[in-house]
């Protein structure tokens, strides 16, 4: 018996992968087939698609449909000849037909003709197809459907990770008359079922905190989670148990080490839109999920974003958030030799701990020393600013926490939530785990909500203390604004830096 795995590419294959069957989504299919209904099947990359229409027509085929599923995604430049010889060759071999057609209307004469056979059209990637063709096509399936009764294609199923309507802005178009299947993430519960076929089929098991730490870290992604579970089981193959520090080491690997075409393709198509990316990554500032907008179409369709329960926009998974954390940060800019150059490791601690009072005062002194547009990336040819103002403050902020992790020989693990502009850093210093918050200030409020957010996630790792700190415009005077305050919030400790900057003298040109 063949061992199955996580697959990682492609739609699955039962025999050889772990495959779930989403029964809810299969029967739907069906419903909607048995109707006679012709209907699309929208959802961003890596949600499981091709699995999913594969096992659709394995159900319909134990119903007496004949069905055919194509793929058109390298037919961009296919001409009308090139496009009929797949499509008939392929529809003959599976519906066992003897179609010629060369053109529309003989394309739509050769199933007007059959009656005595019910047929199922699939059709992956349509957007995929010569966008000269597109059009003529889906009218010629809108007359079909139309005549549905009267011939043998009872239903047409559009496979894309674009909005059909969206692609075809056209009153007389096929998709006036056509539902839509939205196809989610998995649940936590699908999740699980998932690595519970390997758990059973070899009796290694997850740590539990891995799986709940698998869900999270991919939002359940189809694709993210097999990617983290095959490399889970590949890389500890030997190990009965498969635990929490094997867990952070592969996820290290997939943000530092391995160019994973699925995070590849997220972190390229981020680029561009970078600076609606960037605002989303370090502004709270709530964006309205509007799918007629170009950027949050163009991004939800790459699965990089979705709305949340207020119908703002949010980022989807948080590995992507970490990913394009790192792709955005500046290469090299030389300002990390500046600091703690002039400093012992040890006079960074105070009892045996990190000593922030003092690495804050460091910190702060080097802003007002040097600002932050080293931490700008230029466009080569304009000259103009790529880089948010204020993704460079964080990202100036997190090199100089670098380099003291550096200095003390440390490590540290960003921890992004879905949620807009947060971002939790954990330093790791001899097994000593320090929770630190960083962001942007906006307003009162948000400033006040920061604190037990960071509460809540030290309690989630079973820490007391923990560190908040927040950049603010000189020009604000708010009384809530206090230096280097330290407060109890839910039974942690936490102190509060303020680092303020200048919008004029901290973003100036330097000679």
């Amino acid at each position: 018996m063949i061992k199955k795995y996580f697959n990682t590419s492609g739609p699955n294959i039962a025999s050889e992968h772990y495959t779930l069957i989403r029964s809810n989504y299969i029967n739907h299919g069906v419903e909607l087939v048995n109707q006679k209904r012709y209907f699309t099947i929208w959802a961003p990359r890596q949600t499981g698609k091709s699995t999913y229409f594969r096992q659709l027509a394995i159900e319909l085929e134990t119903q007496d449909y004949k069905v055919v599923h194509i793929n058109l995604e390298n037919d961009r430049d296919s001409s009308l000849e090139d496009f009929f010889i797949y499509l008939i060759d392929e529809i003959n071999k599976s519906w066992k037909t003897e179609f010629n057609s060369k053109t529309m209307k003989q394309f739509q004469k050769n199933i007007t003709d059959i009656n005595d056979k019910k047929c199922v059209l699939i059709i992956d990637e349509i957007e995929g197809l010569n966008p000269a063709l597109l059009n003529q096509f889906l009218h010629t399936i809108r007359n079909l459907y139309h005549s549905r009764e009267n011939h043998c294609l009872k239903s047409v199923v559009l496979v894309g990770v674009s909005n059909i309507v969206g692609i075809i802005k056209d009153n007389a178009s096929p998709f006036n008359i056509a539902d839509n299947l939205e196809l989610d993430f998995f649940t936590d519960s699908e999740a699980r079922t998932l690595l519970e076929m390997h758990e059973k089929e070899t009796e290694q098991l997850f740590a539990e905190n891995v799986k709940l730490k698998i869900f999270d870290i991919t939002a359940n992604q189809p694709g993210l989670v097999n990617a983290f579970a095959q490399r889970l089981i590949t890389q500890y193959s030997d190990k009965s148990l498969i635990e929490y520090d094997d867990y952070k080491k592969v996820e290290h690997w997939f943000l530092r080490k391995t160019i994973d075409k699925n995070i590849q393709n997220i972190k390229n198509k981020a680029s561009e839109y970078r600076s609606f990316v960037e605002k989303l990554l370090f502004s709270e500032n709530k964006i309205e999920y509007d799918i007629d907008k170009p950027a949050i179409e163009f991004l939800h369709t790459q699965g990089l974003i979705t709305d949340d329960e207020d119908d703002n926009v949010k980022i989807w998974v948080p590995l992507y958030k970490k990913k394009l954390f790192s792709a955005f940060y500046p290469y090299s800019n030389g300002e990390s030799k500046l600091f703690f150059r002039n400093i012992e490791p040890e006079d960074l601690f105070i009892n045996d701990r990190l000593n922030f009072d003092k690495i804050m005062n460091g910190y702060k002194a080097y802003v007002k020393k040097r600002g932050f547009n080293h931490f700008r990336e230029k466009d080569k040819e304009t000259g103009e600013y790529l880089t948010l103002k204020e993704s460079a403050m964080v990202y100036s902020f997190e090199t100089y926490l670098q380099a003291l992790l550096d200095l003390v020989e440390g490590k540290s693990y960003l921890e992004p939530h879905t949620g807009l502009g947060r971002s939790d850093l954990i330093l790791n210093i001899d097994t000593v785990e320090y929770v630190v918050e960083f962001k942007v200030f906006h307003n009162s409020t948000q400033f006040r909500r920061g604190k037990p957010q960071v509460a809540y996630y030290a309690n989630s790792l079973g820490l007391k203390e923990a560190v908040y700190v927040v950049f603010v415009p000189t020009d604000i005077t708010l009384a809530s604004v206090v230096e280097n305050q330290n407060e109890m919030v839910n039974d942690v400790s936490i102190t509060t830096y303020i680092v303020r900057y200048d919008e004029e003298k901290d973003f100036e040109e330097k000679g």
